[in-house]
């Protein structure tokens, strides 16, 4: 007979991680689109123009700090590598969500097969999804352009063609690309600050629940 601690073990090797906090909520009811709450400040956007698809926009620091999400907005975190960069900004996340009262799930992705977890991901419908670390940017690239209806939002990295429902927010020291353009040459893992990954993570939620979408929100 099959030892039962062994096959145990066995299962959750196999498994995705998913972990949740939050509401409680199952997600399987209805659920309202989101909507912001607060404004963006000043200097966010351009007074000009809307910002074009696969644009950088520059927002003013601090221009985002007055937008929230409603409370109880669903938002999965995609995470792969426990490399020091992609530690920061699960931290930036869960710290984000955790003040927010967001309901946040974390599926934690296998390093052989990260696009079963980026499907496993979307199976959720979430309000939001959130990609932290570098391996999920090729992957990301194949998958979002047939959910066009999922809103990812890449911190810390970005795709180099995005789609209209994939938003990320980058810096000098980040930048990293995929499609074999790797990382910038102003790369620096030390720039992963817990200031600026918290940065990151509410100026791009702040873009998403604006509408303000495809784009590459670049932080100095």
């Amino acid at each position: 007979m099959r030892h039962p601690f062994r096959a145990v073990a066995t299962i959750a090797a196999a498994a995705m991680l998913i972990t949740g906090c939050g509401s409680g909520d199952d997600w399987s009811e209805p659920h309202a689109a989101p909507t912001p709450v607060g404004s963006l400040g000043p200097g966010f956007l351009a007074p000009s123009a809307s910002p074009a698809p696969e644009s950088t926009i520059t927002p003013a620091p601090g221009s985002w700090s007055g937008v929230h999400p409603p409370e109880g907005y669903r938002v999965v975190l995609l995470t792969i590598g426990d490399d020091a960069p992609t530690k920061a900004l699960v931290s930036a996340v869960n710290e984000w969500a955790r003040s927010e009262k967001a309901d946040l799930r974390t599926i934690v992705a296998g390093a052989h097969d990260p696009i079963a977890s980026i499907s496993e991901a979307i199976k959720l419908r979430p309000d939001l999804i959130v990609s932290a670390g570098d391996s999920l940017v090729d992957p990301l690239a194949i998958v979002t352009a047939s959910h066009l209806d999922q809103q990812f939002l890449v911190v810390g990295a970005e795709l180099a063609e995005p789609t209209g429902n994939v938003t990320a927010t980058d810096w000098a020291g980040a930048s990293f690309r995929g499609e074999g353009l790797g990382s910038a040459s102003t790369y620096d893992p030390a720039s992963f600050t817990a200031e600026r990954c918290g940065n990151a993570v509410r100026a791009g939620v702040a873009a998403v629940l604006h509408n303000v979408t495809g784009v590459i929100v670049w932080l100095h």
